[in-house]
């Protein structure tokens, strides 16, 4: 979404124009920094599933899809800025076709990014509901054949739906479709909670005998919807603004703070592998692991 997600010039332009709001501008090597370790970390938790059989269970098989999508989101960044530095060292045409298309791949990269945390972050919501209330039949209802396959329809919808995104990028109808997911996936896992918790309150004898993994397992899964929407919502909110208000001053005066909202996305990719290692002992044990064999 070029012209969302591209927008410093323009941005900075339109505040300046109808607000009083002095732009918030961040150092470039702050965001290069922070993308490097976000996707470092996310590798670092690919190599511990793929490396140890006892983490190639279908719950951490989406987690690493989560985690290849906070990989791209900070991915994303680091392709843009190396780009941007061979335009300034003249290596590349400015406004050229392989600009051009370097930006629509970027952008892909980018909406990936928004639409595999989503459907990752669902995948991972309706595991522990099976886990929790359909504990006896889990096993057989959420086998790795399955999930790979589940896997595999995520990633080619998020593929297909992120190049018809890019494509049609300057359409607002592809503007509300790419924000309203966000509260969408806000909407559905709220229903599945609220669900689970009326299950919970007339099931208790039976859900306080599950093992506490379970259970570990659901409060992971909302530390990390917390920090989904705490990192994502601004922008989001962002690109409603740019599309329906971009004159107004109090619409200009918050799209003033869009780096601070790029950061937040940044983050997301940081935070998220912090969350998996301090949740989870058996990832700590083979990061262990990895650390001796180094």
């Amino acid at each position: 979404m070029k012209h969302i997600i591209h927008t410093n010039g323009n941005v900075n332009g339109t505040a300046r124009n109808t607000s009083d709001c002095p732009h918030v501008a961040l150092p470039e090597e702050m965001f290069f920094i922070i993308s490097i370790a976000g996707v470092l970390e996310n590798l670092i938790i690919l190599l511990a599933v793929i490396k140890n059989k006892t983490l190639q269970s279908p719950m951490y098989l989406f987690v690493c899809s989560l985690a290849v999508s906070d990989m791209l989101g900070s991915l994303y960044k680091i392709v843009e800025n190396i780009l941007i530095m061979f335009r300034n060292m003249g290596y590349l045409k400015p406004r050229g076709s392989f600009e051009a298309t370097a930006d629509d791949i970027i952008d892909t990269m980018f909406i990936l990014s928004l639409l595999g945390s989503i459907f990752s972050l669902l995948a991972i919501a309706v595991d522990r509901y099976i886990t929790i209330f359909h504990a006896l039949q889990y096993h057989s209802i959420v086998t790795t054949r399955r999930t790979i396959a589940t896997l595999a329809v995520i990633w080619t919808f998020c593929i297909g739906s992120g190049i018809a995104m890019v494509i049609f990028s300057h359409h607002v109808p592809t503007v509300l479709t790419f924000a309203s997911l966000f509260p969408l996936m806000l909407v559905f896992i709220l229903c599945l909670y609220v669900h689970m918790f009326l299950l919970a309150r007339s099931h208790v004898r039976n859900i306080s005998t599950l093992p506490r993994a379970n259970m570990r397992g659901a409060i992971t899964l909302t530390i990390l919807l917390g920090v989904f929407i705490f990192c994502w919502a601004p922008f989001i909110l962002h690109i409603l603004l740019m599309t329906f208000c971009p004159r107004n001053p109090y619409c200009t005066c918050y799209m003033s703070l869009f780096q601070v909202n790029g950061m937040l996305i940044m983050c997301n990719g940081v935070i998220d592998p912090f969350i998996y290692a301090f949740r989870s002992p058996e990832l700590r044990g083979a990061f262990r692991r990895m650390i001796s064999y180094c």
